[in-house]
């Protein structure tokens, strides 16, 4: 999510001007929705094309979840199994796609894509199922092996993923080996072919030349032991959580930065509008990224600790936030991306998806430039072909407001009471270990930032310099 400085809101008549749009209708106006406790409710059409679904939760895509994990009277059977099966290592973004594959994330996939999943996501940015209905899927989840690999597999119907130690971590069964054409799948992805994609350049340019799919089973939950499995909530988990608060609509926030005082606002004033459109009780999806990102992103163990500070200093309420970690690397494939952001959700239970300005945006990796249109990412979604049951959330620009010593929302009337701090300048001030306008972030947040990149420097400091040959 990019800094909350940069959000915006398009006017009613600009995004109605937009064909088959799903914005959420505007949030001042009443809706009085009736919600029937554990069961998915109606669908309502309001404005232009905008859905609302009174209720509670949002059926997953497909109509089901689809977990892809092994029974546990069935585990040690499968693991027996899997020794005797030619093997693939997985790296650690391969990793995390069978974690996001086996919680559902991806529903309705079974597995990694085949190639015509792989086709029509390139193409098409979703799927179509047997029974004619169309799914959001716009960033392939692919598994690539090398020549070696493939001569290994040779003519099994299936293989076993291991880990780095050489573990069984799950087989996939009823495989297809199919081209990997790298160059085709970073144009659609990206739209260039331009070095420096962290993603591409981390897990496709030196990735085999092939591509495996097949029905997967993952043997045991994925987890990571390093302290943050207990924020790693699966859909399922979600759900659950959702409806043990009674929730009868969840909108999310996706975010890879620290939580600033801004986007609390954005926050807490959708649940205030929420409320108002006639939703009872309205629950946060506050769901960080804890992927691949690239290096120069805070990382998520920070990032964690920031947020608990959030909660715990009272900025957003925790009887209405739901802290968890999205498990799927980060792409920074802008308004490619930022479908398969919205749609992972819907398989969550969220039914309005908070978008800001250049949603999983970057800079050009060679020029000095935005790599994409800063509001195509909103625009996308309101018109994404698998997304219409979400209820897009744009907002309005966030700045910090010298009158009311806090962000608030911009008023171009008096533009010189606001400032504008942008994310290289809040890292700049953390690295400085400067403080921020009172009303930015809430001081234990920025107390974590601040000893984030102390700890940086202190690293950086300690480093040994190598002798220099004489």
């Amino acid at each position: 999510m990019a800094a909350i400085s940069s959000l915006s809101l398009k006017t009613t008549t600009k995004i109605q001007s937009l064909p088959k749009t799903h914005f959420a209708i505007p949030l001042n106006l009443p809706l009085s929705c009736r919600s029937t406790p554990k069961r998915v409710g109606s669908v309502r059409s309001i404005g232009s094309g905008a859905r609302i679904r009174c209720g509670l939760l949002i059926e997953p895509d497909g109509g089901k979840l689809v977990e892809l994990f092994v029974e546990e009277s069935q585990r040690d059977l499968k693991k027996e199994e899997a020794l005797k099966l030619p093997q693939i290592k997985l790296s650690k973004i391969d990793l995390e796609w069978v974690h996001v594959l086996s919680e559902g994330w991806a529903s309705p996939l079974k597995g990694f894509m085949r190639e015509s999943e792989f086709l029509q996501t390139l193409h098409f940015n979703s799927i179509r199922l047997e029974d004619g209905s169309v799914v959001n899927m716009s960033v392939p989840i692919v598994l690539a092996i090398d020549d070696s690999q493939k001569n290994q597999i040779g003519g099994s119907s299936s293989v076993a993923l291991v880990d780095d130690e050489n573990k069984p971590i799950a087989i996939l069964s009823d495989i297809e080996i199919y081209k990997h054409n790298k160059e085709e799948r970073m144009a659609r992805t990206w739209g260039t072919t331009a070095p420096g994609l962290p993603y591409a350049d981390e897990a496709i340019t030196h990735a085999g030349n092939w591509l495996i799919g097949g029905d997967l089973e993952v043997i045991n939950p994925v987890k990571y032991h390093d302290g943050l499995d207990r924020f790693r909530l699966s859909p399922a988990e979600l759900r659950d959580e959702f409806t043990r608060r009674n929730a009868d609509a969840v909108f999310a926030f996706q975010l890879r930065n620290p939580v600033h005082n801004g986007h609390a606002l954005l926050m807490t004033d959708t649940r205030r509008r929420l409320l108002e459109m006639g939703y009872k009780n309205p629950i946060l999806l506050l769901h960080p990224l804890g992927g691949y990102t690239k290096a120069d992103d805070v990382p998520l163990h920070w990032r964690m600790k920031q947020h608990e500070k959030v909660l715990e200093d009272g900025v957003l309420d925790p009887e209405t936030t739901v802290v968890s970690i999205f498990p799927s690397p980060m792409h920074y494939a802008g308004p490619t991306e930022v479908q398969w952001h919205a749609k992972a959700r819907i398989n969550a239970g969220a039914n309005f998806y908070i978008v800001g300005r250049d949603p999983a945006g970057m800079s050009h990796p060679l020029e000095k430039r935005d790599l994409y249109d800063a509001d195509h990412g909103k625009k996308v979604l309101s018109m994404a072909p698998g997304l219409e049951r979400l209820n897009i959330l744009p907002f309005r620009v966030a700045a910090y407001d010298k009158t009311k010593n806090g962000m608030a929302f911009f008023d171009p009337s008096r533009p010189q009471d606001f400032i504008f701090i942008s994310g290289t300048k809040m890292r700049t001030l953390a690295k400085n270990k400067e403080n921020p306008p009172d009303g930015f972030m809430c001081p234990g947040g920025w107390k974590v930032l601040v000893e984030y990149y102390d700890s940086l420097a202190s690293a950086e400091n300690s480093r040994v310099a190598e002798p220099v040959p004489s």
